[in-house]
């Protein structure tokens, strides 16, 4: 029976049920990933918003 992992959650290598990464390297990619991601939300809001008053007032 294999004993107790999880694997890292940037490249999938069997890890220490305790830890989320397996090396620095993944954790840095997972940062500039998630802060990536956040500022395309923060993008498509603005753009949403944009269009949305845009339509408003051209009626």
């Amino acid at each position: 029976m294999p004993e107790d992992h999880r694997h890292c959650i940037v490249c999938g290598r069997a890890i220490e049920p305790d830890k989320f990464f397996c090396s620095p390297s993944c954790e840095d990619i997972f940062k500039k990933q998630r802060k990536r991601m956040a500022y395309s939300r923060l993008i498509m809001m603005v753009i949403f918003i944009a269009l949305f008053l845009l339509i408003l007032f051209s009626a």
